[in-house]
């Protein structure tokens, strides 16, 4: 089973059909789907599927916070299974490919007092930008 299927099943969200065909579409770790990938692919497996269900199942996944939500400048939202891990995201220009990656060092802790302007500060969300091998 998926990570992403037991956190689900730990939380007692009620895994419908269509609901698991989605998580385990999600399963992996550089998985970065757009909703409309996500559908093509839940299809395959479950052919009744609707993109409806699809995108409202995302919706509550995104939600939990059991699903990331990555925006990418001029492109489709993607969907990332991997939000119980701390990381951040390369993000390709050119065709928009994201992978997930874990740099050294604290970025919250980086960012001086001065610089909060009072703000409590939680979390953090880099994104690095540039061309991939194939887009280079």
């Amino acid at each position: 089973m998926s990570d992403l299927l037991q956190r689900l099943r730990g939380r007692g969200w009620r895994l419908t059909s269509q609901r698991r065909v989605v998580a385990e579409v999600l399963d992996g770790d550089h998985v970065h789907l757009t909703a409309d990938e996500v559908h093509v692919r839940a299809a395959t497996r479950l052919p009744e599927i609707s993109r409806a269900t699809v995108y409202n199942t995302l919706g509550e996944l995104v939600a939990l916070g059991e699903v990331l939500e990555v925006s990418t400048v001029g492109r489709a939202k993607r969907y990332d299974p991997n939000a119980r891990r701390p990381h951040q995201h390369l993000v390709c220009s050119g065709c928009g490919t994201v992978r997930d990656v874990h740099p050294a060092g604290d970025a919250l802790g980086d960012l001086p007092e001065s610089e909060r302007f009072g703000f409590s500060v939680g979390s953090v969300e880099m994104t690095y930008r540039g061309l991939c091998p194939a887009c280079a």
